[in-house]
């Protein structure tokens, strides 16, 4: 089984568990994940199968699209709702003016420390773990982008907003230096992220939606049709002589895609075989192949 699924991820799992539930579901072993969520976000959590697992390299960088809520008033130790309070309450009322104008400062490319309770390494440790064990946890801060930081209302001590950003930027981080400067503490209340790359959230599913699927046979009709992946490369239909090539790793001549740097190579209509990259002239390479063995064409077309 070999494909790309998108899980409208439930708060409260992590993004491993949603994996292992997965490969319950499915039979399968060789799962994973593109871009971690916390445990309480939800949303759009793209799981790679079977043997498009190597595609997970070409989404490293991906931009994120999130839709959530601030609360001002304390600070947690995790930055999110789901820790403990590090600062007194305070009685505070926000407008949208204010709001607004705060977001302001974060957007374009900002120097941003990552919460305590993340994965970032500290001399190969990940700073959760040493958090969770009331350790000193010292990240330095990273540059990261806010493309669009929309603060979308506001409502007594909480406000709702969308961002667009690059990888590597936490939201969670966002709200408490948001908390900070605003002189009363905040955390993160709730966050959805509604798109990771080419994926988005109209086209996700529940795990029990899964699970009907799975116990229908009928898996392979709530997968990413694999010509809608990584859509900023080319794509070509491969011949069967071209094909045969391609999978046993020899390079292939595609003069109409001169001017392309990576593409994806079809066999039929649905079956990815590989991504290929450009070595001189016209003659391509397969950087990763996907598929081995005869092409089948009628089980493609």
């Amino acid at each position: 089984m070999n494909g790309v699924l998108i899980i409208d991820k439930p708060s409260g799992l992590t993004s491993h568990d949603v994996v292992n539930g997965v490969r319950r579901i499915l039979g399968q072993r060789s799962v994973g994940h593109l871009g971690t969520l916390d445990p309480l976000a939800t949303g759009v959590l793209p799981l790679v199968i079977g043997n498009l697992t190597r595609l997970a390299q070409f989404y490293t960088t991906s931009e994120k699209v999130y839709e959530g809520v601030i609360r001002f008033g304390f600070a947690t130790d995790t930055y999110d709702a789901e820790g403990e309070p590090i600062t007194p309450p305070t009685s505070v009322q926000v407008t949208l003016e204010q709001c607004r104008d705060l977001a302001a400062r974060f957007q374009g490319l900002i120097e941003q420390i990552p919460p305590p309770f993340s994965a970032k390494k500290i001399h190969g440790v990940p700073a959760y773990k040493l958090a969770r064990k009331h350790k000193d946890v010292s990240l330095k801060p990273v540059q990261v982008e806010i493309k669009e930081f929309e603060i979308l209302g506001a409502e007594r001590d909480c406000a709702s907003f969308r961002a667009r950003v690059a990888s590597g930027t936490y939201m969670r981080s966002v709200a408490h230096e948001m908390g900070q400067q605003m002189g009363c503490g905040a955390h993160l209340a709730s966050l959805r992220r509604t798109a990771l790359a080419e994926f988005e959230l109209a086209e996700a599913h529940p795990l029990d939606e899964l699970e009907s699927a799975a116990k229908a046979e009928r898996v392979n009709e709530i997968f990413v049709h694999p010509r809608k992946l990584l859509p900023q490369f080319p794509s070509v239909t491969a011949t069967e002589e071209m094909a045969a090539r391609i999978r046993s790793g020899r390079t292939v001549n595609l003069p109409e895609l001169s001017r392309a740097r990576q593409v994806k190579v079809f066999f039929g209509q649905r079956e990815l075989i590989a991504v290929a990259t450009r070595v001189a002239g016209t003659l391509f390479h397969p950087k990763i192949v996907l598929t081995a063995g005869e092409p089948q064409l009628a089980r493609n077309t």
